[in-house]
């Protein structure tokens, strides 16, 4: 499967954006799928996770209650919705597939996209 992710940008500091995560190859479906970031210069970090039929989700404690994870299998599409973001929220952005739901582990993940840029300025 192939994920492309989309929807990163410049915002300033307490703004939204919304990131799609669209997948070809074959229906995510049955998949759990998640958002990964990574700073300039730190490591790739968990950000969310929905399961496969969107009834559960999983935050990072740092994005709790700002970003929501939704997903619309009809569309073979993940979205995070961001919220009140900050300047530490500046990262590229990956959505990941097939891994365990509460799995924070980049290495518990098997699909990866190849990430969007989001720049929070102050």
């Amino acid at each position: 499967v192939q994920l492309q992710a989309s929807g990163g940008g410049l915002v300033q500091a307490g703004g939204s954006l919304r990131l799609s995560c669209a997948a070809s190859g074959r229906t995510i479906s049955s998949y759990n799928m998640g958002w990964f970031r990574q700073a300039p210069g730190k490591e790739r970090d968990f950000v969310a996770a929905i399961s496969w039929s969107g009834t559960s989700t999983h935050y990072a404690d740092s994005v709790k209650g700002r970003f929501t994870i939704s997903r619309d299998n009809g569309k073979n599409t993940v979205y995070l919705q961001m919220a009140s973001l900050k300047p530490e929220d500046t990262a590229v952005y990956y959505c990941a597939g097939y891994g365990v739901l509460g799995n924070t582990d980049v290495r518990g993940w098997r699909y990866w996209g190849q990430g969007t840029l989001v720049t929070v300025s102050s």
